[in-house]
């Protein structure tokens, strides 16, 4: 099963990246993003798809421009995830055969994404645009472009952004925070499975 969760491994280190992904992956989420404000985040990358591409989609977040594009594509990447909606970094992206999910949080930046190619659209941040935002912009939205809720969404609160419209999430600081210990992402996402299995078995 494949469950539209995104682990933002935001200050992850390369030394200890593979032992928390495998967390993520035994407990459910397959889906892992290394942000490039992380410290050597390519070379992050670079072991996890070694170790992990053939078991999970591996890719990059805080995206900006297409040089970092080209970079991700000639490592083997798959996704890339930005804070913004930059066309030329979805375009890109798009051209070089990966996931594009593109940061907006108005109808504007939404259509100009999706006009751009984008493969899904990411919330962000989700807290200040609230379920009830996402629901009116979701009304207006094409209803199979996904739309995953990031920053502000998390277990307490999957069934309201599930009702609203969201197809996914991005899971920051509720699954991974540096520092912390390989057994306290494991339980973190066993929690982060387990709420989202429960509210999106309640929405079917």
């Amino acid at each position: 099963m494949t469950r539209p969760l995104i682990a933002i491994l935001r200050g992850i280190r390369p030394d200890e990246a593979a032992a928390h992904a495998e967390a993520l992956i035994t407990a459910g989420v397959t889906t892992v993003e290394v942000p490039l404000n992380s410290p050597e985040p390519f070379d992050s990358i670079a072991r996890l798809i070694a170790a992990f591409g053939d078991r999970a989609l591996i890719g990059a977040g805080t995206v900006l421009d297409p040089g970092q594009v080209a970079r991700l594509a000639g490592m083997g990447a798959r996704l890339v995830v930005s804070p913004d909606a930059n066309p030329e970094v979805i375009a890109a992206t798009r051209a070089a055969g990966m996931e594009s999910w593109p940061g907006v949080m108005t109808p504007t930046e939404a259509f100009a994404a999706i006009r751009a190619g984008a493969t899904g659209l990411k919330l962000f941040p989700a807290s200040l645009v609230g379920s009830a935002g996402l629901a009116a912009i979701r009304a207006v939205l094409p209803p199979d472009m996904p739309v995953y809720a990031v920053g502000g969404a998390g277990p307490e609160n999957f069934g309201a952004w599930i009702a609203a419209g969201a197809s996914g999430f991005g899971i920051g600081t509720a699954i991974y925070r540096p520092g912390q210990t390989v057994a306290a992402t494991a339980d973190a996402a066993a929690r982060v499975v387990a709420a989202y299995d429960a509210a999106a078995g309640s929405a079917s």
